[in-house]
């Protein structure tokens, strides 16, 4: 009887985690980057407040396309959760003040998908805070046994990081939730 008992449960254990042994397998994104084409109405928003937007090192800003390299991350391709950390960032610079938005994480673990950053006011950290909402206008994809591409990923500033730079910027209310950022496109080399 006792034996019974033991190899029941034995038989029961292997059941419920053989699915774990079947799921697809977590990757480590360790090089690449994430493109974002600024929107236009974000960029001549920010031109009419006087507010200048640049580049965090080892960030680039060209023709209101902003690059940021991939140093590390880990997504489960059967899902695509998981997180992707970024370097650099922006700087918005009006007069004497600069708001740095950096170290941008992707974190798709959680409800609905977010860009969380590190927010600096002349070099002071004052949070890490969710900035961006994501809105996946198609599914992630691997391309060979190398790359995870996700494309036309749209972002919207979230409630928070609207109300943070109003504030920053002594503004009444003129950012607000889902005020248009850009589309992002990320390619990360994946091991």
């Amino acid at each position: 009887m006792h034996r019974n008992a033991i190899h029941t449960l034995t038989l029961a254990l292997g059941l419920s985690l053989s699915p774990l042994s079947f799921a697809a397998p977590t990757v480590s994104t360790i090089a690449g980057n994430t493109s974002v084409t600024l929107d236009a109405g974000f960029v001549a928003a920010a031109a009419s407040l006087g507010v200048e937007v640049g580049r965090a090192f080892p960030g680039r800003l060209n023709g209101g396309v902003a690059i940021f390299p991939i140093p590390a991350g880990e997504v489960d391709l059967a899902n695509a959760r998981g997180e992707i950390a970024h370097r650099g960032g922006l700087d918005l610079r009006a007069g004497d003040l600069t708001v740095t938005l950096s170290s941008f994480v992707i974190d798709t673990t959680g409800d609905a998908p977010v860009l969380t950053g590190l927010v600096k006011a002349n070099d002071s950290v004052v949070a890490r805070l969710p900035l961006f909402d994501i809105a996946l206008t198609q599914a992630p994809f691997t391309r060979g046994q190398g790359q995870l591409i996700i494309e036309g990923a749209e972002l919207t500033l979230t409630g928070t990081a609207a109300a943070a730079l109003n504030d920053a910027f002594g503004l009444d209310g003129v950012f607000a939730e889902g005020f248009p950022i850009g589309v992002a496109r990320v390619q990360a080399v994946i091991q």
